[in-house]
């Protein structure tokens, strides 16, 4: 079932290639896309990031909250305030390079995906005027890179992805687990939420494999302020096994084989799975946080089209 040929790594130059992948991302298409994955909406919440644009008469639809009462009494006809997001804003991407994500059955490990996204996303935030800034993390590592309106800004946060995924024949030195440092998702949150301003765009990276308890207070919490999205790294065969055979999969003892023709092991393989999407699709329903899934055979630049606004736009 594994892919031999699957990409493991990605490199630096590779992450500053994509800025041809992110141009075209800019481009209008001729036609729509229609894709059943749920969009990147913003979400309701607003905070500092909108700035005044005009006022016009008061149109069926609109806002209430919205209206100019002084233009109001003075024209004796309802008039409405409206805004328009800010030039340049924070952009946080939250990338998750987990021992998880060290792992595909087909195209790239879910890390290079992981990688390709938030390098995609931070070009074309740059080019659209934005700050771009970052939390890279994983099973032991939080790098924060603080929003900056500069080049040197996404080069950094491409070189720290680079350099904090694992590779084959240098894996990262083991550790004893810390029972005080936490889940390393929900640390990432956390310190989103002391990094971030205000009004921020945020994007969430992660095959959220490591989601607790608390996942969804935190994403609620940083959804308060800021518009957050979720963006899901999933690998085809962690959903659906196949009909038959044995299969490895590494582990941290060594490779663990199964069969995939046992039924007892498909019955507890699909309630584990049916348990874990019940569990995250409750996580971003109550953080009232948007949600896309990516799999590791898919072409990040293809998928992103299909959710961003016209022209690239990634409010």
């Amino acid at each position: 079932m594994a892919n031999i040929d699957a990409v493991t790594h990605i490199s630096l130059p590779d992450l500053i290639r994509l800025q041809a992948d992110a141009r075209a991302l800019k481009l209008p298409s001729a036609r729509p896309v229609r894709n059943r994955q749920a969009g990147l909406q913003r979400s309701p919440q607003r905070g500092r990031g909108m700035a005044f644009a005009e006022v016009r008469q008061y149109q069926p639809g609109d806002d209430i909250r919205s209206i100019d009462w002084r233009v109001t009494a003075r024209r004796q006809a309802p008039h409405t305030k409206l805004y328009e997001e800010e030039r340049e804003r924070p952009v946080l991407l939250l990338c998750d390079l987990g021992q998880t994500l060290f792992f595909a059955s087909t195209g790239a490990f879910k890390q290079v995906r992981a990688a390709e996204v938030a390098g995609l996303l931070a070009w074309l935030a740059l080019w659209a005027g934005d700050q771009v800034g970052g939390i890279v993390f994983n099973d032991r590592e939080l790098n924060v890179l603080r929003p900056a309106r500069r080049k040197k800004s996404v080069l950094r946060l491409l070189d720290t992805l680079a350099e904090q995924q694992r590779q084959p024949g240098r894996e990262p030195t083991r550790h004893a687990p810390d029972p005080d440092a936490g889940n390393g998702l929900d640390r990432a949150l956390a310190e989103a939420r002391r990094v971030a301003h205000t009004g921020s765009r945020i994007f969430v990276i992660s095959d959220f494999l490591g989601v607790s308890g608390d996942t969804g207070a935190l994403l609620g919490a940083l959804a308060r302020h800021n518009s957050v999205s979720a963006l899901r790294i999933v690998d085809p065969l962690e959903l659906e096994l196949p009909d038959y055979g044995r299969f490895a999969v590494a582990g941290a003892d060594g490779p663990v084989w199964f069969d995939a023709g046992n039924a007892r092991f498909q019955d507890a393989w699909h309630r584990k799975v049916n348990a874990h999407e019940a569990q995250l699709e409750e996580c971003f329903r109550t953080a009232g946080v948007a949600a896309a899934t990516l799999s590791t055979a898919d072409d990040p630049a293809v998928v992103l089209k299909t959710l961003l606004g016209p022209g690239g736009r990634i409010g």
